[in-house]
């Protein structure tokens, strides 16, 4: 057992000087490199993948290399770190006389890094390894250099898994954040596309990148994202998920305030339009800020198709969005309170379905909903082969069985798939579960007061959505307040040669995408070449 190994467990059975988690050492280095490396265990511990390295530098100093094996490169360290350091030069002279000197030297002459920096205290030392950096050690010298050999294995660039593509990149984010930088650095070709990164966490210390277009985005915007991020206080940060529930307005409302997405284009759509992204090392989702109502019944395949096919599309999803919010509260109310309101054979035929039913219609549809809520998450948690299968079975031979049984009517069930399939053509997962989350306590005011309670439950969410806020941006713009000019891009979408206008609610520093008069020299070119090509 190596002797700084032995010291360790000495320590650790007089209990003076426990383990530490958190590098809070300020110390600076020492001279002896024994001494380095006692403390640096003890602040590390005594773990299995922990790799101290000693070696004889240029076959004078005695040197260490200090590193997690599992975090590392290990061919790179061999071949480019250790390889050349244990080597003697061809000329012996080259080798500075002052050990002050052999950080510079070794830097500059000796090792192939392209990153490193030099490093003089324990705290800073202890956090670079744990951050996959490798440590060389020298005695004689009280810093020490540090390498950046990070390589985890990770998964491919693969299609997004949340967001299907119709039309437009299949390239989804992954794990590593680097990767996912390196997938907007490729679409904004730009000086301006400017990256902060921090640690957040005081033990995982997750990095965190606040991505912004320089001379597009609100200085105030970028500076209000940096400082909710700078403000969180937490041990750890495992996902982007954990950052937006630190940094959104208002946390008690079932609306999303932070838009996530899988996909690299929209990242970079919304950055040129002048949102602030955020990114986490670890996950494969980005975050947008500011994140408004319209956004969510938004894709990126509205602006691949013709804006006359993105516009239709646009107003399907939102008569699903009203299907999967107020359809079973309609049909409960009419039914219970209000059956004068159907034409008289189509009562009649509902009311020859429901007999024997020995539930009310409130009741029953709640009944319906529920059980379609579980077996909506039985399949999602469900590995993904059986999942499909017991959706399918799952609806089939429940719908049936509960007819038969007299439990539910055919009406009933065929109100519930409506609403079902309504729900997932909704393009975004946190805004379709606010959805469903309000469509139990509507569904109960209309079993309470027909379709008066219908109103009711309808105005406090249009209250509620006004009052919201994302990052000091109203929840429901363009609409309230109303902008025509943003007008161009909400349920319809216009030709992207007129939209020559970025939001207004965003308070862009460069408004326009194009000059005013593209699309009117845009028009006139095509109606000239049709003029040519006629002749």
């Amino acid at each position: 057992m190596p002797e700084w190994k032995e010291k360790y467990n000495s320590y650790l059975k007089k209990a003076d000087h426990p383990p530490s988690s958190h590098f809070t050492d300020n110390r600076s280095l020492s001279n002896k490199l024994q001494n380095n490396l006692d403390t640096l265990f003890r602040t590390l511990g005594d773990n299995g993948d922990l790799v101290i390295r000693d070696f004889t530098l240029f076959g004078l100093h005695r040197a260490a290399l200090v590193f997690f094996s599992t975090l590392v490169n290990l061919e790179t360290i061999q071949e480019h770190i250790l390889k050349p350091l244990m080597a003697k030069p061809a000329d012996p002279s080259d080798i500075p006389d002052k050990i002050e000197e052999m950080n510079s030297f070794i830097w500059s002459k000796v090792v192939h890094v392209t990153k490193g920096k030099v490093t003089g205290t324990f705290a800073s030392l202890s956090s670079d390894i744990v951050k996959g950096q490798l440590i060389l050690l020298i005695d004689g010298l009280n810093q020490a250099l540090t390498f950046d050999m990070r390589k985890i294995d990770q998964r491919g660039v693969e299609p997004p898994m949340t967001e299907q593509v119709i039309r437009g990149s299949r390239e989804g984010y992954v794990e590593k954040l680097e990767n996912n930088l390196s997938l907007l650095r490729y679409r904004l070709q730009t000086p301006d596309f400017k990256i902060e990164i921090s640690p957040i966490g005081t033990r995982t210390k997750s990095r965190v990148a606040v991505c912004y277009i320089e001379g597009i985005a609100d200085e105030n915007l970028v500076a209000e994202a940096m400082r909710r991020i700078s403000i969180i206080d937490t041990d750890n940060i495992i996902d982007s998920g954990y950052i937006e529930q630190f940094i959104e307005d208002q946390p008690l409302s079932p609306f999303p305030q932070v838009q996530s997405t899988e996909r690299p284009d929209k990242t970079v759509s919304s950055l040129l339009e002048g949102r602030v992204a955020i990114l986490v090392d670890g996950s494969p989702f980005s975050l947008l800020v500011p994140a408004l109502f319209n956004q969510f019944l938004q894709t990126m395949d509205d602006y691949t198709e013709r804006f006359m096919i993105g516009s239709i599309l646009r107003v399907i999803r939102l008569i699903a969005l009203l299907f999967s919010l107020v359809f079973p509260a309609l049909y409960v109310s009419i039914i219970s309170f209000n059956p004068e309101l159907l034409p008289t054979e189509f009562a009649v035929a509902i009311s020859g379905s429901r007999a024997g039913v020995p539930f009310p219609a409130v009741l029953e549809v709640l009944i319906m909903e529920v059980s379609m809520e579980i077996l909506r998450e039985a399949t999602i948690r469900l590995p993904q082969m059986i999942g499909g299968a017991l959706s399918i079975v799952g609806v089939l031979v429940i719908g049936q069985a509960a007819v038969e049984a007299g439990l539910a009517s055919p009406i009933t069930v065929v109100i519930i798939a409506l609403t079902t399939i309504g729900s997932f053509a909704s393009p975004s997962y946190n805004a379709a579960i606010a959805l469903r989350m309000l469509r139990f306590p509507i569904i109960i005011s209309a079993g309470l007061l027909g379709l008066f309670g219908v109103m009711i439950g309808m105005i406090f969410i249009i209250n509620h959505l006004l009052f919201l806020e994302s990052f000091g941006v109203p929840y429901m713009s363009p609409y309230i307040p109303g902008k025509w000019r943003d007008m161009k891009d909400t349920l319809v979408r216009a030709p992207l040669w007129w939209m020559h206008k970025r939001p207004n609610f965003l308070h862009t520093k460069d408004t326009n995408r194009t000059p005013e008069s593209v699309h009117t020299s845009y028009i006139d070119q095509i109606f000239q070449q049709e003029g040519e090509f006629n002749e």
